[in-house]
C-alpha cells in the first residue's frame, strides 16, 4: 500500500452520524404529540396553585428564623420557588412546545400521584414504615418495571435506611409502628 492510497472504507464519523440520525428518528417516532400552548399554561397554573397551597400550609407551621428554623421554613422556601417558576412558565408557556398530550403513558403519573396521596393519608394512621414500603415497592415494580426481587430488596432497604437516618440518628418525630 502506498502513502497516497486512501486508508480504509468509510470513516467512523460517518457511522456515528448515521446512527445518531437513526436514533433521533426513532425518538421522534415514539414521542407523543405536543399538547399545545393552552396545556402548557394550564400545567403552569396547576403548579402555581400547588405552590400557593404549599406556601400557605408551611407558613401555618411556622417559619422560625434562619438561625432557629421552624418546621415550615424549608417547605415554604420550596413553595416560593415553585410559585416563581410556575409564574415564569405561565408567561413563557404560550411560546413553548414541550408539553405532551395526555395518553395511556400519562396514567403512570396519575398512579404516582394517587400513591403519594395514599401515603399522606396513611402516614398519621399507621406510621411511615408500611405506607413508605408500599410506595417504594409500587413505584419500583409497576412504574419502574423492576423485577420482583429488586423491588422487594430495594423497598425494604430504603425504608430501613430512612428509619435509621430519621428516627434513630436525627430523632425526627415521625409517626411510626416501631
Amino acid at each position: 500500500m502506498s502513502m497516497s492510497e486512501p486508508a480504509s472504507s468509510p470513516e467512523p464519523l460517518d457511522d456515528v452520524a448515521v446512527e445518531a440520525e437513526r436514533l433521533q428518528a426513532e425518538l421522534d417516532e415514539s414521542r407523543p404529540p405536543h399538547a399545545g400552548p393552552l396545556s402548557q399554561v394550564a400545567a403552569a397554573l396547576a403548579g402555581l396553585t400547588a405552590g400557593i397551597f404549599g406556601a400557605v400550609g408551611s407558613y401555618a407551621l411556622g417559619l422560625g428564623s434562619l438561625t432557629h428554623p421552624g418546621p415550615g421554613l424549608w417547605p415554604f422556601a420550596i413553595s416560593v420557588t415553585i410559585i416563581a417558576l410556575s409564574a415564569a412558565l405561565v408567561v413563557a408557556g404560550r411560546r413553548l412546545e414541550d408539553a405532551e398530550r395526555f395518553s395511556r403513558a400519562s396514567l403512570l403519573t396519575v398512579v404516582a400521584l394517587v400513591t403519594l396521596v395514599l401515603l399522606a393519608v396513611l402516614l398519621p394512621l399507621i406510621g411511615f414504615e408500611i405506607p413508605s414500603l408500599l410506595l417504594v415497592f409500587v413505584w419500583l415494580r409497576w412504574l419502574g418495571k423492576e423485577s420482583w426481587r429488586s423491588s422487594i430488596v430495594i423497598s425494604v432497604g430504603t425504608v430501613a435506611a430512612f428509619y435509621v437516618i430519621f428516627v434513630l440518628l436525627l430523632q425526627v418525630p415521625l409517626p411510626r409502628l416501631i
